[in-house]
């Protein structure tokens, strides 16, 4: 497989899980092991469009346990001979080999990956600021030889740039500190938020800046903060910033 891989970098690996948890978009070239009619493929393919039940392959690193993913969208591209084109968009953990081989089935003939580009993931699109290896390892060198940081600086982004796609809730300057140290988001602390947050989905908090707090888990719905005036609205489980980078405005024992 080719194609997009976001790369962390020390403190920024505390996001990797909700990269993880981000959806994925794929271009596949399809093999299929029979003569089926464009026409056929294309309504099968559709077919697909909708929560599918998967178990991960023999070679898989997680457990071979039956699991549910979504698929959004496959669209077909072309084809020519056995070979099928198409690009699908999907939950992240979906495994396209499986998606083939169940496609396949269901047509009939059987079917397997043959290529796969990942084009997309998450926020990370190819051709969006994307860089290739040689890129880096050309970057790096120039870095050694002159110790300017500026062309690092094209492909190095910052770690907000992977939370894009997540529900964001903004919070006073008075309360990042405490977030830092563990503390509950509750609402006094709260000034904005956005769309989308249900309980138990993962959410960012964010200062007034647009810097990165934490990563936390909801304890109830965007329309049920708007109106709470108290109570606890976010969990974090993962803190991004570093404690003291916002003065402590609580009091020990506090949190």
């Amino acid at each position: 497989m080719t194609g997009v891989l976001p790369i962390t970098l020390e403190e920024s690996r505390k996001v990797v899980q909700a990269l993880l948890l981000s959806g994925k978009e794929y271009v596949c070239v399809m093999k299929l092991h029979g003569e089926a009619a464009e026409e056929q493929v294309k309504a099968v393919l559709r077919e697909f469009e909708d929560i599918i039940y998967q178990r991960p392959p023999l070679r898989a690193s997680v457990k071979r346990q039956l699991r549910t993913r979504r698929i959004y969208y496959i669209d077909f591209l072309e084809m020519e001979g056995r070979n099928v084109l198409f690009k699908v968009g999907c939950e992240g953990g979906t495994y396209i080999r499986m998606l083939c081989h169940h496609i396949g089935e269901v047509l009939g003939c059987g079917a397997h990956m043959q290529e796969l580009r990942r084009t997309r993931a998450g926020p990370f699109i190819e051709g969006e600021g994307i860089v290739t290896l040689h890129d880096v390892a050309y970057g790096f060198m120039e870095w050694q030889n002159s110790k300017d940081n500026s062309f690092l600086k094209k492909f190095i982004q910052p770690v907000e740039k992977a939370l894009a796609l997540i529900p964001k809730i903004y919070i006073r300057d008075s309360a990042v500190d405490a977030v830092c140290h563990g503390a509950n988001l509750t609402a006094p602390g709260v000034l904005s938020l956005e769309t989308g947050i249900s309980k138990g989905s993962i959410v960012a908090i964010y200062t007034l800046k647009g810097e990165a707090v934490a990563l936390a888990k909801a304890e109830t719905s965007t329309d049920e903060i708007l109106k709470m005036e108290h109570g606890i609205i976010a969990k974090p489980t993962r803190v991004l910033m570093p404690r003291g980078t916002y003065p402590k405005s609580w009091k020990s024992g506090e949190i």
